[in-house]
């Protein structure tokens, strides 16, 4: 899919070029979530593990991440947001594989106080930056989560819960681990539903909450478009009472939320910016943050 503000930007915070990852740094991976409150560390897995294909030929998840089929989709804004939020809003970042190894302290020294990692998609992919950018994103002090990209259509929810929560997408009450995150949008591999009827995609998003509830007891924040909600579970209500929201919208508000939701928590306003990778905002202080970190 068209990637043109990502691939126009070469360079991450530390100097270093960016790449499109070859296909060998997908078989990497991180390991699970470490037990207990101190910050989970993890380790690279042996190159030689290969990820499932997930079925479908040009499987490409290092190319898929937050936002990564939303500019082609939605179209972006250029002019200034933030002038109509009333509540103060606290800078972050998303990030995947694409943006490789992250200059953690130059992205702090910029202001960013949170951030999202990337950490499976499907059931055949971790993100092999994924203990570099989700140990040192806390290391450098932010309050960070992680993300997974889903592929409806490949297998229940359920199924893909547990691989998230076992590579990366755990949580600890340290006040410093966002909830886990499911990053729900347009199918970058072909239908935008992934085939999948409104019911039954509001089904297989419940079957992932639920299961990552049982798993961290937490509910994900869900990422997604109102557009894209609108259209694959028939702007389905059932899920703002428990489930955050974090609404990817690249203009200068957050426009109409989907159904269920009175505001959201997590704002994606641009994919290039200050930070590397995509950029947000937390609708709310620093101390709510750390609020929502500690459930």
């Amino acid at each position: 899919m068209p990637r043109s503000s990502r691939s126009a930007r070469t360079t991450g915070t530390d100097g270093s070029a960016r790449r499109r990852l070859p296909a060998l740094a997908a078989l990497a991976a991180a390991t699970a979530l470490a037990a207990g409150v101190t910050a989970p560390a993890y380790a690279a897995e042996p190159a030689s593990v290969a990820p499932v294909v997930e079925g479908r030929p040009g499987f490409h998840p290092d190319q898929d991440f937050a936002g990564s089929t939303v500019a082609a989709h939605e179209g972006r804004g250029t002019a200034a947001p933030f002038a109509s939020l009333a509540a103060t809003q606290t800078p972050g970042l998303d990030v995947s594989g694409y943006q490789g190894n992250v200059n953690w302290s130059s992205v702090s020294a910029n202001g960013a106080k949170f951030a999202y990692v990337k950490a499976t998609e499907g059931t055949g992919y971790t993100n092999p930056y994924f203990a570099q950018q989700y140990n040192g994103s806390y290391n450098a002090g932010l309050i960070r989560g992680a993300y997974h990209f889903a592929l409806p259509n490949a297998s229940s929810g359920a199924t893909q819960a547990n691989y998230f929560v076992s590579h990366g997408g755990g949580w600890s009450a340290d006040g410093k681990t966002l909830p886990p995150a499911l990053d729900i949008e347009y199918n970058p591999y072909g239908a935008t539903c992934y085939g999948l009827s409104q019911s039954a995609m509001v089904s297989w998003i419940r079957d992932f909450s639920d299961t990552v509830h049982s798993r961290t007891g937490r509910y994900p924040t869900i990422y997604t478009t109102t557009n894209w909600w609108t259209q694959c579970t028939g702007n389905n209500g059932g899920f703002g009472t428990t489930n955050p929201l974090w609404i990817a919208r690249y203009s200068t508000s957050v426009g109409t939320l989907p159904n269920g939701w009175g505001y959201q928590t997590f704002w994606q306003f641009a994919d290039s910016g200050t930070f590397p990778g995509d950029q947000d905002y937390f609708n709310g202080a620093a101390d709510r943050l750390r609020a929502l970190a500690l459930g």
